[in-house]
């Protein structure tokens, strides 16, 4: 596990040899509880450095894609999962809090509902307003440059652009930390509107 962003952010990870690229999991440090994001299978050195930074509040799914070891993890650590609302068919275990648009997972976490990707509730995370957490639907496969899952993956193009429109409006967004792919510590938002540009918007 290691931090991205100084000590709210931290990641573990894996590569996919399929997809050529890396898949993250996502702790977000918080006072109250921390939070996880779509958590992949952990060695124990990750656990241990999990356990050193404080209690596991909720777990948080962002698409049933990225369910991964959500429910192994859930019980390990004797924890909540909350995934979206748009999804609840799509869950083969117990869910405690479904999401939509415009909830807050905890007052600094708020929920963006993702219209137009493979699954149909994929949601987005924005952390304490400047950080977007993205699960399928915006990734990166080149440095400082983000992308748009492939087009036939997506269920409705049109919808899903205006979902990325919607968050490039976002007017305190600095950083977009991707699923899939490399993260961006800089000019996110601007990033999010070289992606809508290179799309004809």
């Amino acid at each position: 596990m290691k931090a991205l962003c100084g000590e709210e952010i931290y990641t573990w990870s894996t590569y996919s040899e399929e997809h050529q690229m890396e898949f993250h999991s996502f702790l977000l440090y918080l006072i109250e509880g921390n939070i996880l994001v779509d958590p992949l299978p952990f060695t124990e050195e990750d656990l241990k450095d999990l356990l050193d930074l404080g209690p596991v509040s909720a777990i948080v799914v962002t698409n049933s894609d990225h369910i991964r070891a959500t429910e192994q993890v859930a019980k390990k650590l004797g924890v909540p999962v909350y995934a979206p609302e748009g999804e609840r068919d799509a869950f083969p275990f117990r869910v405690v809090r479904w999401l939509k648009d415009g909830d807050h997972v905890v007052p600094d976490i708020k929920v963006f509902a993702m219209e137009g990707s493979k699954t149909k509730g994929e949601l987005a995370l924005l952390f304490e307003k400047s950080t977007l957490i993205t699960g399928d639907l915006i990734r990166s496969k080149e440095t400082g440059k983000l992308a748009l899952l492939s087009d036939n993956k997506l269920s409705d193009k049109a919808k899903a652009l205006a979902s990325v429109k919607r968050l490039s409006e976002l007017s305190d967004l600095k950083t977009v930390i991707v699923g899939d792919g490399g993260p961006l510590f800089e000019n996110g938002k601007e990033c999010l509107m070289e992606l809508l540009k290179s799309e004809g918007l």
